[in-house]
């Protein structure tokens, strides 16, 4: 099975059994944003965490063979039209100078890892519009010099 017949699986199975994310996440004690993640494809899961992910879907081994495959990180180089992913590249193309100057400035010259990292979505409730909380948690690689 390949990563996106493996997505709509999931997606169609998530939907009938009538889940979200979160409570996915909570049941299978694993952070939400990385369990979708991994059902969208995005990263592979351990063996045992596959294994969960799929029994608890109610998939087969074939399943948890897809959850464990190695992705191909690629995405569609085109600007995103959906309006949410968007406004994400949308920050990075307005902000992303600022964040590279004000990390280099605490940090030094290097990376904030993609690979060593975590990420949280939080709703906060404010009576003019709720508001959502992104965390980027991402370990900090200095260039090296030789």
């Amino acid at each position: 099975m390949d990563k996106a017949t493996m997505t709509e699986a999931i997606i169609a199975r998530k939907i009938e059994k009538e889940l979200t994310w979160e409570q996915m996440g909570a049941d299978l004690g694993m952070s939400p944003v990385w369990l979708t993640s991994a059902c969208l494809g995005m990263n592979s899961a351990p063996a045992e965490k596959a294994a969960a992910i799929a029994e608890y879907l109610g998939f087969d081994q074939s399943m948890a063979t897809a959850l464990e495959a190695y992705p191909t990180k690629i995405w569609d180089q085109a600007v995103p039209t959906d309006p949410l992913i968007y406004r994400l590249y949308e920050i990075v193309g307005v902000y992303g100078d600022t964040l590279k100057e004000v990390i280099q400035e605490k940090f030094g010259d290097g990376i904030m890892s993609a690979i060593d990292f975590s990420m949280e979505v939080d709703k906060i409730e404010d009576p003019k519009g709720d508001r959502v909380l992104l965390t980027l948690n991402g370990k900090f690689l200095p260039y090296k010099s030789w």
